[in-house]
C-alpha cells in the first residue's frame, strides 16, 4: 500500500466514524441528553474559570460518558440486529452495557460535584455579602 492508499484509507475510516457519530446523535435521546449536560459543564468551566487540572478531569469524563454512551448504542444495534426478538440473554448484554454508562455517568457526576460545588458555593456567599 502506498502513502496515498494509507492517506484515503484514513480520510474513509474517519468518515464513517463521523457518519456513525451523526446517527447516534440523530436517533439517540440519551447521547442528547448527555451532549446538553457537556455543554452546561462547558459553560460553568467558563463561568466558575476552572483551573487546567479540574478542566483536565472534566473533559475526560465527559469524554467517557459519550464514549460509553455511543459503545451502548452500538451494541443495543448489534443485538437487535443478530436477535431482533426477546432474548434473555440479549437483554442481560444491554443492561450490561447501559450499566457502563451509568457508571460512567455517575463519575462523572461526582467529578462535576468536586469540581463545581465549592465554587457555586463560594459564588453565592458573595452574592449574599453584596446584597446584605
Amino acid at each position: 500500500m502506498n502513502a496515498i492508499q494509507g492517506w484515503r484509507r484514513l480520510v474513509k475510516s474517519f468518515g464513517c466514524a463521523f457518519r456513525g457519530l451523526v446517527s447516534v446523535i440523530r436517533s439517540e435521546k440519551n447521547f442528547r441528553i448527555h451532549l446538553f449536560a457537556v455543554f452546561m459543564v462547558a459553560l460553568l468551566g467558563w463561568f466558575f474559570r476552572v483551573s487546567s487540572s479540574e478542566c483536565l478531569a472534566l473533559v475526560l469524563c465527559c469524554g467517557a460518558v459519550l464514549a460509553a454512551e455511543v459503545m451502548n448504542t452500538s451494541i443495543e444495534y448489534l443485538a437487535d440486529a443478530i436477535h431482533p426478538e426477546r432474548d434473555p440473554a440479549v437483554g442481560r448484554a444491554k443492561d450490561a452495557a447501559a450499566g457502563a454508562v451509568l457508571i460512567a455517568a455517575l463519575a462523572a457526576v461526582a467529578v462535576g460535584a468536586i469540581v463545581f460545588l465549592p465554587k457555586i458555593w463560594e459564588w453565592l456567599q458573595k452574592i449574599q455579602e453584596s446584597s446584605g
